[in-house]
């Protein structure tokens, strides 16, 4: 079973600074896009960036401009930085990986962290 670990939430002011990671406990041959997902409260999970094998990525309109992420297929890890916070970005995050095994496309999801932003 793969464990996915996410790291870095907390508690911030806004105007603040986190960065957050998460690393999968196995490598994968061929990883597909890898990425991070937030859960603000009473609202649905949405995509906040993704980064694809190539490197491109793609950012929410919430995050352009203040988080920046990025992925190491070596290590299975992907970061995401997050810059000029507010109270909008507070949500759990969770950490998506993306893989192909053969023709069969599966993903594994961590356990989400915590961010908070106080006004």
């Amino acid at each position: 079973q793969v464990q996915v670990v996410e790291s870095g939430g907390g508690l911030v002011e806004a105007g603040g600074s986190l960065t957050l990671s998460c690393a999968a406990s196995r490598r994968f041959s061929t990883l597909n896009a890898l990425g991070w997902y937030r859960q603000p409260p009473g609202k649905q999970r949405e995509l906040v960036a993704d980064i694809l094998s190539g490197g491109d990525t793609n950012y929410a309109d919430s995050v352009k401009g203040r988080f920046s992420i990025s992925r190491d297929n070596a290590k299975t890890t992907v970061n995401l930085q997050m810059n000029n916070l507010t109270a909008e970005d507070t949500a759990v995050y969770y950490c998506n990986i993306q893989y192909f095994s053969g023709q069969y496309k599966g993903d594994y999801w961590g356990q989400g962290t915590q961010v908070t932003v106080s006004s």
